[in-house]
């Protein structure tokens, strides 16, 4: 099972954000702390490397997203991600105008965590609205909240997926996992992907 694992705001957060409470977390976002654009400088969320390193060691294959368009400012997400002790594993951005779907679609996620989008617009702005909003593959998505880390979620890969697909917001999945198998042409290879 592949478990892509969004960037920022999900396993990833600017360095005054520790010790701050979630809402809080929030607030230095849209008050635009300069903290926030200081991407070498970031650090996991509460219990984001323990999860992650956990998933892969009951047989996830892991992957990241990174927010950034070019391989230059992913590489700087890679080394936190180095540094902090996350599991290696494939870091994935966009190029060429594609979305986060794009990439989830093109790289074969099967179930993507990514965060609730609150300090840049809410749910509209997630990968699981931009994947509904989109023809091609559906791939279910896990939002935690913004900043809140990933210590809450389940141990085991299969059942993070399984929760996901039971969950009433996801009820339509398999009607619209229907619709969009049937004769849906893929797009270019247009995204990017490195190892750290």
């Amino acid at each position: 099972m592949k478990v892509m694992v969004f960037l920022h705001g999900t396993s990833l957060m600017h360095r005054s954000a520790v010790g701050v409470p979630r809402p809080g977390r929030v607030r230095q976002v849209t008050g635009e702390d300069p903290a926030v654009r200081e991407y070498a400088t970031y650090v996991p969320t509460d219990g984001a490397v323990a999860k992650v390193t956990t998933w892969q060691s009951r047989g996830a294959e892991v992957c990241y997203l990174s927010p950034h368009r070019t391989a230059t400012a992913a590489a700087i997400d890679g080394s936190v991600l180095a540094a902090h002790g996350f599991p290696a594993g494939t870091l994935y951005y966009r190029a060429h105008g594609e979305s986060y779907a794009d990439v989830a679609r093109r790289w074969q996620a099967d179930v993507v965590v990514e965060d609730d989008c609150e300090s840049i617009g809410g749910h509209a702005q997630t990968i699981g609205s931009c994947l509904a909003a989109s023809p091609g593959r559906l791939v279910p998505c896990v939002a935690v909240p913004e900043f809140g880390g990933l210590a809450h979620l389940p141990d085991e890969p299969a059942v993070l997926l399984r929760r996901v697909l039971a969950t009433r917001r996801h009820s339509r999945f398999g009607q619209l996992l229907r619709r969009a198998r049937a004769g849906q042409k893929s797009r270019s290879d247009n995204s990017r992907a490195q190892r750290y």
